[in-house]
Parts: C-alpha cells; structure tokens; sequence
C-alpha cells in the first residue's frame, strides 16, 4: 500500500516541525519546504496534499498554489494563513486551494481537515480509474481490422470524437458495429465523463418512446403518477445514441429535430423548456435517401443528423479481416468458455474468408461462438461451420431447359467466375463452388484456364 505524502510548506520551522511530527505519528510520509522554490522542487517527490503558507519570504503563497495545480490537478491544498478574511479564501477557492486554515490553528482541526481533504482525492482518483476501466473496451484499437475500410473508420470517429459536434449519423448494414462506433465517439471524447444513454427505437412503441426520450410530467398520462426525467435529461454533458433512428415517426421526428435545432425540449405534458447539452447518435441500416424521397423520414431531419456521417462497410468489403476477427473472438471464447481452441483448419479458415456474411461482424461472432460450443479439439475444422453452406438459391431453384444445356461449358463458367471473384487465389476460388483445391486445380488444367500469377504462391 502506498505511503501518503504530505508536503508542509512554511517559513517557521515550529510550524513545520509540529505538522511533522503529528502526521509522521499517523503514518503519512512528511516533506518539509521554508520558500515558494523548496515547495515547487518538492513536487517532484510526488506530493497527495499540500499545507501551504499563504505569506512566504520569496513568493505569493497563491503563486505557488496556482503552479502546484498546475504541475499536478489531484494535488490538494490547504491554505494556511495568519491573514484571514472573507476575500482571502474566496481568492483562494478560486485559484483552487481545497480549504484553507486560519493560523494559529488547532492540530487537530488541521488534521480532521486533511483527512477529509485526503478522502475526496481518494474518491475522484476511484471515479477516474471506474471510467478508465468502462471506457477501455472502447478504445478505437477495439475496432478490429486491418484493411483500408477500417483503418479510414478509425481516422473518421477519432476525428468525431475530438470535435464539438453535435450530431453524428452512422449508416450501415445491421451487425456491423455501429453500437461499438457510437460507445467508441463518446468514451474518447471530452463528455466521456457524461452518461451514454442508449435506446432502440423499433423496440419501444412510440408513445412511450417519447416519454423515454423527453420524460413526462405528473399527470401527463394515466399512469404518470410522477415526474420523470427523460434520456436526453439524464444524458447532459453526455451521449444519446438513437438506433434504428430510421423506424422514428413523423411526430418524434419533428420534436427531435427542434432539440437539435433549439438544444430545447418540453417534457411530456410540460410547459417549460429544459436546456440540455447532448450529443446525439443516430443509426440506420436503412437507406435514409430514399427514405426520404419515399417521405418516410424529414429532409429536415436527415440533413441535421447528416453533419458527421459515418457508413461502416460491410464485412465483404474489409479483405483480410476475418482471420483477424476470428482470432479476436476466439480468444474471447476461450477465457469465457474455459476452452482451448488454438485456432482455425486452413480448410476452415478458407471457408470463413470466402463467405459472404450477409449478418457481417454479428454473424462471425455467432457461427464461432456456436463453434466453440459445439466442437471439441484444438482446431476448428471446416465441419464445425456447416451451417455456412446453406443450400445454393442458384440450385434450389434452377430448372433444367428442355432441350437441355452444355454442362462443360456451363461447369468452364462457374469456374472462370469463381476465379476472379477470388482474384485468382485457387483455395479461395474452390471454396466458393465447395469443392477442394485439387478439384479446383484439376479443372483449371481440363478448361485451360490461366488464374493470376499470384495465385502460384497463396499461402492460404
């Protein structure tokens, strides 16, 4: 446990050594400095509280309280002074002194005055570490990824987070992070401190959406027995992150914009407007243009939320990124699951990476959490991911012609096309059509196909 480390900075040595000996006696660790230059070499030591003299033979005992809160903002300090007065402590609550000690004093009312002070550095040092440890799974390295996609994603919301904006508007398919975006703009941004309140819109139906949001007044309904605070109240100096903004009605989307507008709201059933400070997140998987060409969503709106717009790519579009992914999750799994999977078959990892994923990052997560679960071994293999090969909807539903078709020629095609859609890595390619590398490779000799040079040294 660390020692306590007081710093007593008068120009009497009675004064010092009393204050010494009274808390080297309580355990505390005890610096001593007679000048304002001794005090400021002092801190270097690593100081928790500061009894500072408010008159010093080279210096103003409030010059040196300003350059002890400077050098370090958790530094408290006790203004000890023999010129006490009404505007002597408001000047030195302003320049940020904890309290201050009217000399002579009573040892015992500087100690209870210390300890006091000491409990509330104690108290923020714990508040500050909380917020440390709820913000670092948002950090934006939790972004996982390495394709040009996501390395633009991170540039943009770390510039979002850094700006005063109010407004931001993620766009994407759902399962593609766009909660993680949202949590990820507000821990690394200066309302870090604030609430992130969180609603899904198509989850709550709308009367009581707009009590959620703006809160209501006694009586504002039947069973308002009492004034409540809505999630933009409760959110000041903080986030409100709207998902699914999109399935909003014509009505809350009016009183929504005249927030963002006026920074003004009425609660349900009030008169008075309520002045909040809020950044507001919204997200859509839907196309919020032809939303509003279709008049389901105000231009209006849409144009106020479209300040900071950020589209999350699909999976599909970040190349590479699966493995990665894929790795993440699984370590997650393992610590909550108690396994030891080390990782992925090349057949599997093959498989994965040719996948589509229509569901994106969600549906990653899920195929290998139910993998886990599900599989024994070390490794997982391309059979703990059947549920990846659904029935084709080209088979499903294709009719063979009449007069029949030229099955060569038809088989050549698929070949050529697997190809390039895998930019000519012949694993990747095979995986498409479920077949294996060997079928794939036969089948480029017998059609004489030439895949790109670069697929002669894949290593997948």
């Amino acid at each position: 446990m660390l020692t306590t480390t007081l710093l007593v900075v008068d120009d009497e040595e009675l004064i010092r050594s009393s204050l010494r000996e009274r808390f080297e006696a309580n355990g505390y660790r005890v610096l001593e400095a007679e000048t304002g230059r001794q005090a400021l070499a002092s801190l270097e030591d690593g100081v928790d509280l500061a009894l500072l003299d408010y008159r010093l033979p080279d210096a103003d005992g409030l010059d040196i309280l300003k350059r002890i809160r400077s050098a370090d903002a958790d530094t408290l300090v006790i203004l000890m002074t023999a010129y006490a007065s009404v505007e002597c402590a408001v000047e030195a609550m302003k320049q940020g002194a904890h309290d201050y000690v009217e000399k002579p004093f009573d040892l015992d009312e500087v100690q209870l005055l210390v300890e006091r002070a000491l409990e509330t550095t104690r108290l923020r040092r714990e508040v500050r570490e909380l917020r440390a440890r709820q913000s670092e799974p948002y950090a934006f390295d939790r972004i996982i990824g390495e394709s040009p996609a996501v390395q633009d994603l991170r540039v943009m919301l770390a510039k979002i987070a850094a700006s005063p904006a109010s407004t931001v508007l993620l766009t994407g398919e759902s399962g593609t992070g766009k909660d993680l975006a949202a949590r990820c703009i507000h821990y690394n941004s200066a309302r870090a401190t604030g609430s992130f309140m969180h609603i899904t819109c198509s989850a709550v139906p709308e009367a009581l959406l707009e009590s959620e949001l703006f809160g209501h007044e006694r009586g504002a309904f039947t069973d308002a027995r009492q004034q409540r605070k809505g999630l933009l109240e409760l959110a000041d100096k903080g986030t409100v992150y709207l998902d699914e903004i999109g399935e909003m009605t014509a009505a809350l989307q009016a009183k929504l914009l005249r927030f963002l507008e006026e920074k003004a709201f009425k609660r349900v059933g009030g008169t008075a407007d309520i002045r909040v400070d809020v950044r507001v997140i919204g997200a859509t998987n839907r196309d919020l243009d032809k939303e509003v060409a279709d008049g389901r969503f105000r231009e209006d709106l849409y144009y106020r939320l479209h300040v900071l717009p950020v589209r999350l790519p699909p999976l599909r579009e970040r190349r590479g990124d699966v493995s990665l992914l894929s790795k993440f999750f699984l370590d997650g799994f393992n610590r909550e699951f108690r396994k030891r999977v080390t990782g992925l078959s090349a057949e599997a990892a093959t498989l994965l990476d040719a996948y589509s994923w229509p569901g994106n990052v969600r549906e990653l997560r899920n195929a290998l959490e139910r993998a886990v679960l599900l599989h024994d071994g070390e490794t997982l293999g391309p059979d703990a991911f059947d549920m990846l090969r659904p029935p084709s909807s080209v088979t499903s539903g294709f009719r063979l012609p009449a007069d029949g078709v030229d099955f060569a020629a038809l088989e050549r095609a698929l070949v050529a096309q697997a190809l390039e859609r895998a930019g000519g890595q012949q694993t990747r390619a095979a995986a498409l059509l479920g077949m294996s590398r060997d079928q794939m490779r036969y089948r480029i000799e017998k059609f004489g196909l030439k895949p790109k040079a670069a697929s002669d040294s894949e290593s997948d």
